[in-house]
C-alpha cells in the first residue's frame, strides 16, 4: 500500500484535517512501528557514536575532554539535517519508516528542529522518555510524546 494513493479527491484537497492514514481501516501503516522505531533508534545511535569517534582526531584529540557535547551536537545535527530532507533518519529509511506531519506530508526543516528539540528534551528530562515509549506501545498511531505535540506520526514507507 503506498501512502501517495491516500490521497484525497480533488474537491477534497483542501480539507484541513486530511492527514495521516486511519490506523483502524488502514492499520498496514502503523504494524511494526515502534519496533521499527527502536531498531531505528539503535542504529542511529550506534552511526552518531561512529561520526563522534571520526569527529575526536579532527580536534587534535582535544575532544577527548567534551564526548559527551560532541556527541549531543552531532546527534543533534544528525536527526534534524535528515528528518528535514527525507523525513527519517537514516536508522528510520533503513527500517522503512518515516515521519509525516497531521497533514501527510514529509516533514520541513522548522518540523524536523521542533521534533528534534522534543527528541532532546525528553531525553534529558528521563520522564519524559518513559511516557514517550509507553505511548508509542499503547497509542493507536504508536506515537510519542513529542508526536502528540507536534500532530505527527510514524508510518510504515511505501517501497519505491
Amino acid at each position: 500500500m503506498r501512502f501517495d494513493d491516500l490521497r484525497p479527491p480533488l474537491a477534497d484537497a483542501a480539507r484541513p484535517h486530511w492527514g495521516l492514514p486511519d490506523p483502524d481501516t488502514q492499520e498496514a501503516f502503523y504494524v511494526g512501528v515502534p519496533t521499527k522505531r527502536l531498531l531505528a533508534w539503535l542504529i542511529d545511535i550506534v552511526l552518531i557514536a561512529a561520526l563522534t569517534l571520526l569527529t575526536i582526531p579532527l580536534t587534535l584529540f582535544i575532544g577527548l575532554f567534551f564526548v559527551p557535547l560532541i556527541f549531543a551536537v552531532l546527534s543533534f545535527m544528525y536527526r534534524v539535517i535528515s528528518l528535514a530532507n527525507w523525513s527519517a533518519t537514516p536508522g528510520m529509511r533503513l527500517m522503512a519508516v518515516e515521519l509525516r506531519t497531521a497533514q501527510g506530508t514529509r516533514l520541513d526543516l522548522s518540523a524536523a528542529f521542533l521534533h528534534t528539540l522534543g527528541y532532546a528534551v525528553s531525553m534529558a528530562v528521563f520522564p519524559l522518555q518513559l511516557v514517550s515509549i509507553v505511548l508509542m506501545l499503547t497509542s493507536a498511531r504508536g506515537q510519542g510524546l513529542i508526536d502528540l505535540g507536534l500532530g505527527c506520526a510514524a508510518i510504515n514507507r511505501a517501497a519505491t
